[in-house]
């Protein structure tokens, strides 16, 4: 019998017709991506290939911040006193940060629970939570806008020019989180243009279009959930690397 057309492998297990087993029919799966990628969204194959290259773009940010940092020999700036809030006369250390990173770990979540009503087909809940998702991210977006305005007009700092100390921390500074911003802010754009399609019950019906997939079937939901939660990852880090060291 033909290997190639094989309906079970050598432990007797059953086989899609002309699917080869063993080593051989892994390199006939990849080499035609007709078998390996049968059942993967390509939307989210690419999702995955996206957030793997941005991964490196971020973490060679995140480096060369440390190295700056790590290399400098001029005082580097306090975070508990450069990112103070003023409330009611006192100064209160990394409030206004407190608070983003709340919104952002929120938004995580109920983007999650988008994801599991959305394959439970229920349009209404669905809905409803991606725009609680995006108003979320859009309010983080906001106090950033905040927090820039609040270091460039008021407390003079530049990417050229820092008063607190080390005028590396103003470039690499704005920089990180501006490149975090600007993902923040597609990925709400995004949010919006998704809810509107479940809102109409595109994905029901599967209509032919940007961003639509099979019927039925919500996988753009999921895969905007993964560049959501992505995002929100990232920003971890950033707290962790830019407010809290």
């Amino acid at each position: 019998m033909n290997t190639a057309t094989e309906t079970a492998d050598l432990n007797g297990n059953d086989m899609e017709p002309g699917v080869t087993g063993g080593a051989k029919g892994i390199v006939a799966d990849w080499s035609s991506d007709q078998v390996a990628f049968r059942k993967a969204p390509w939307g989210k194959a690419m999702m995955w290939i996206f957030l793997l290259s941005d991964t490196f773009i971020f973490s060679i940010f995140l480096i060369g911040y440390m190295t700056a940092r790590m290399s400098t020999k001029v005082p580097w700036p306090n975070p508990s006193e450069v990112f103070a809030l003023t409330v009611f006369g006192q100064s209160v250390p990394l409030l206004l940060i407190a608070i983003m990173t709340f919104i952002l770990i929120t938004s995580s979540g109920t983007m999650a629970m988008a994801v599991k009503f959305g394959y439970e087909q229920n349009k209404k809940v669905c809905y409803r939570l991606i725009v609680i998702t995006a108003i979320l991210g859009a309010s983080f977006v906001g106090m950033q806008v905040f927090e820039w305005s609040k270091l460039i007009l008021d407390e003079g700092v530049r990417p050229w020019y820092n008063p607190f100390g080390a005028p590396q921390f103003g470039a690499v500074f704005f920089m990180v989180t501006g490149f975090h911003g600007t993902h923040v802010t597609i990925g709400v754009i995004f949010l919006f243009i998704i809810a509107n399609k479940v809102r109409k019950g595109e994905f029901d019906r599967g209509d032919r279009g940007f961003m639509t997939g099979r019927p039925g079937r919500y996988e753009m939901v999921e895969t905007i959930g993964l560049y959501w939660h992505f995002v929100d990852l990232v920003w971890v880090f950033i707290f962790a690397l830019f407010y809290l060291w």
